[in-house]
C-alpha cells in the first residue's frame, strides 16, 4: 500500500487540512493517510491549546466517512521527544511492506536538512512537500534537488492552505460562526467542550 503520514498540531483540525490531504492523496495515488497529532507543551495556555485527547477526537470527527483517512495517537502516547524520525520508524515497523510518504509544509522543507536524523527519515519515506504560500514552487524544487542525494522528494502541486488555526482560535473567543472553516461536528465538539476560550451553549444562554 501507499501510505501517507500527515503530522501537525491540528489545533484544531480545519477544512484546509482535510482538503490538502485529499488533494495529496489523489496526486500521489495514496491508499490512505494517517493524521498524527503532535504533543503540545503542558505549559501552554489552556485557552489556546486543546489537549491531545480533544485533538484526536476532533480529527476523528473530521475524518469520519472519508475513505482512507485514519488517525494515529502514536506521538501523544510516546514518552520521548516526538522527533519525526521516530514516527517514521514506527510506521515503517508497523507497515514494512508499505511505500511511505511523509507530508510536510514548504517551510519545513527549507530547513529539513537541520532536522534530527533527516537522512534516516529519507531512507524510509518519500518526502511529500506541500506549498504554504503562492509563488514558492520554484524555490521548493531547488531545495528538493539539493536533498535528492539522500532520498526521494515530491513537490506537490496542491494549492496552498489559506486557513489559519491561529485565526480560528481567536474567532472562537469572539463566538463567531466558523462553520465555513471547520467540519460541523468539530464546531459542535469545540462548543460543547468550551475549547479555545469559546463559550459553551449554557454560557451563551
Amino acid at each position: 500500500m501507499r501510505t501517507g503520514i500527515f503530522g501537525g498540531s491540528f489545533n484544531p483540525v480545519h477544512n484546509g487540512h482535510i482538503h490538502l490531504a485529499q488533494a495529496v492523496m489523489e496526486e500521489l495515488s495514496l491508499d490512505r493517510i494517517f493524521f498524527v497529532p503532535s504533543k503540545i507543551s503542558p505549559h501552554r495556555s489552556i485557552a489556546e491549546y486543546a489537549s491531545g485527547e480533544d485533538r484526536v477526537n476532533m480529527l476523528r470527527l473530521a475524518c469520519e466517512g472519508i475513505d482512507g483517512f485514519e488517525v494515529s495517537d502514536y506521538e501523544l502516547r510516546n514518552e520521548r521527544v516526538s522527533y519525526s524520525v521516530y514516527t517514521v520508524e514506527h510506521f515503517r515497523s508497523n507497515f514494512p511492506e508499505d511505500e511511505l510518504f511523509l507530508l510536510v509544509g514548504s517551510d519545513m522543507l527549507l530547513s529539513f536538512d537541520k532536522w534530527y536524523r533527516f537522512e534516516d527519515i529519507l531512507k524510509n519515506v518519500t518526502l511529500s512537500v506541500c506549498s504554504r504560500e503562492d509563488g514558492d514552487f520554484e524555490a521548493l524544487k531547488r531545495k528538493a534537488e539539493e536533498l535528492a542525494l539522500y532520498g526521494k522528494i515530491e513537490v506537490c502541486t496542491a494549492p496552498p492552505v489559506m486557513v489559519s488555526s491561529t485565526e480560528i482560535r481567536k474567532n472562537f473567543e469572539k463566538n463567531q460562526d466558523l462553520s465555513c472553516y471547520l467540519n460541523e461536528n468539530v464546531v459542535q465538539y469545540i462548543r460543547l467542550r468550551g475549547l479555545f476560550g469559546c463559550k459553551t451553549a449554557d454560557e451563551v444562554s
